[in-house]
């Protein structure tokens, strides 16, 4: 009998592409078994080889030469009435579950050592998180430490507050289905909380805690940590004002601090191995085109939605540069805006936000974010005032004849009239209760955040104490605005 050759589809040709370069990597993928590839000034083959027979370079001190992508799979659906239509659909097919509802509003690990725990007590074949970013950040760390019992809490923990272990397990399914327009964590690898015992904001980041259909960074089965978010506008519409606008600001913070972070070819040290390469690698020209085009939309129509509950185009525009936003700042990373918003969440004076009816002082993070930007932002404008003044045009900013060195300037004063417009938003940080006294408490709380802080433009984190006199500096110009 003849043989029959029957041609590949498409999507066999690309498939068998991808295993090919996954499996025979290292030498076949042209990025990571050619670094010269990208024309960095990397030494070439010949002196590499040349000089390991005497000194081997030293990679911690050379820069980042390529960057990846990841993101989640995210559906849209014409209409979804968030926890009761996922309620009403697990009962309808029989499906056993149990529900979880002591979230805390910003999370602090206390909190989630009890979600923890409840997650491993029933030993769930899957997750279902229904609500905010607390939320889903919450129910990745059930799936981490469900998936991984062995570990101790501060096992994953980003160093230097815990150790920063990579997570070398897939993890069980999750679907995500965000009732907020903000933080953007049903496309990310993170997941923050409080650490009580620091006084300080910190998480978890590693692309396998990313909501992927499959773990990108390990070789996992076909049905490995399949996981989706589901976006639908319809289930941000009872959002109170305040949320629309604390939520958004963070949305806000995330498209800018990406957009001007450093570029990842600027990043150090460059990793061993590809695998080893953070989820924030810098700013690059794919998440550049999400993280432009969310503050972009974050500018037009987070004020109609704060203003109008009944503005659903506004309601619908923001959710989705909430998930553009995440895309972009998930690869990109955030910088002093968020690694400042740390200890100021932490170590909160005793502030309430209007509009949020919680037991407790509450900072909420897109206002924590929020209120150091405009001095972060006359900070960094020196770093890129290109980037700047592209910023500043998104807020209508006329920049035809401004000149560079005014570009943070002008960046932090369309910045400010933006979020004073806004309204019910704290102008610096004096109005969230905190003074001069309050300064060396809140950068040491920041100090530890390098995983933000290496991609802030104009900081000086080789030296540590040049580092702190600039962030004194940072929070005393952020005291009032």
């Amino acid at each position: 009998m003849a043989a029959i050759r029957v041609a590949p589809t498409r999507a066999t040709r690309a498939l068998n592409l991808l295993r090919a370069v996954q499996f025979t990597h290292p030498p076949t993928c042209p990025c990571h078994s050619n670094p010269g590839h990208h024309n960095h000034n990397n030494v070439t083959g010949a002196k590499q080889a040349k000089r390991a027979l005497a000194t081997p370079i030293d990679t911690s001190r050379q820069k980042e030469y390529a960057f990846q992508m990841a993101a989640s799979n995210i559906s849209t659906v014409a209409q979804l009435d968030a926890m009761k239509a996922c309620v009403e659909g697990l009962d309808r097919e029989g499906i056993a579950y149990e529900v979880y509802q002591k979230v805390r509003v910003e999370p602090k690990d206390t909190s989630i050592k009890e979600a923890i725990a409840f997650s491993k007590q029933h030993m769930p074949d899957a997750f279902l998180a229904v609500g905010g970013g607390s939320v889903i950040d919450t129910a990745k760390l059930m799936n981490l430490y469900t998936c991984c019992p062995e570990n101790d809490f501060l096992d994953f923990v980003n160093a230097p507050l815990g150790k920063g272990l990579p997570i070398s397990k897939p993890l069980l399914p999750l679907i995500a289905v965000p009732t907020t327009a903000g933080t953007g964590s049903e496309t990310t690898g993170t997941a923050i909380f409080d650490l009580v015992s620091k006084r300080a904001k910190t998480g978890i980041a590693h692309r396998n805690l990313k909501p992927t259909r499959q773990s990108s960074s390990i070789h996992t089965s076909a049905g490995a940590n399949r996981v989706v978010g589901i976006c639908d506008p319809l289930n941000t519409r009872s959002m109170p004002s305040a949320v629309h606008s604390s939520s958004g600001l963070d949305v806000l913070c995330h498209s800018l601090e990406s957009w001007t972070a450093i570029p990842y070819y600027e990043r150090t040290p460059r990793p061993t191995n590809p695998i080893l390469r953070p989820a924030y690698q810098g700013a690059n020209p794919i998440s550049d085109i999400f993280s432009l085009q969310s503050l972009r939309s974050t500018v037009k129509y987070l004020p109609r939605a704060v203003a109008d509950p009944d503005d659903h185009e506004a309601q619908s525009q923001m959710l989705l540069a909430a998930t553009l936003a995440g895309v972009g700042f998930g690869n990109a990373g955030v910088h002093l805006c968020h690694g400042l918003s740390y200890g100021i969440s932490g170590q909160n004076p005793g502030y309430r936000h209007k509009g949020y009816v919680v037991d407790t002082p509450i900072i909420p993070h897109g206002v924590s974010v929020a209120v150091t930007a405009p001095a972060v932002f006359k900070f960094t404008g020196a770093s890129n005032p290109e980037r700047h003044l592209a910023a500043a045009e998104c807020f209508g900013v006329d920049v035809s004849n401004v000149k560079k060195e005014s570009a943070g300037e002008v960046l932090s004063e369309a910045l400010a009239a933006f979020l004073v417009k806004l309204g019910d938003q704290p102008r610096g940080i004096k109005a969230l209760g905190f003074g001069k006294e309050h300064v060396e408490g809140l950068v040491e709380a920041t100090i530890p955040q390098a995983r933000v802080l290496m991609l802030a433009p104009s900081l000086e984190t080789e030296d540590v104490e040049v580092e702190r006199e600039q962030l004194r500096g940072l929070l005393m110009e952020a005291m009032e605005y």
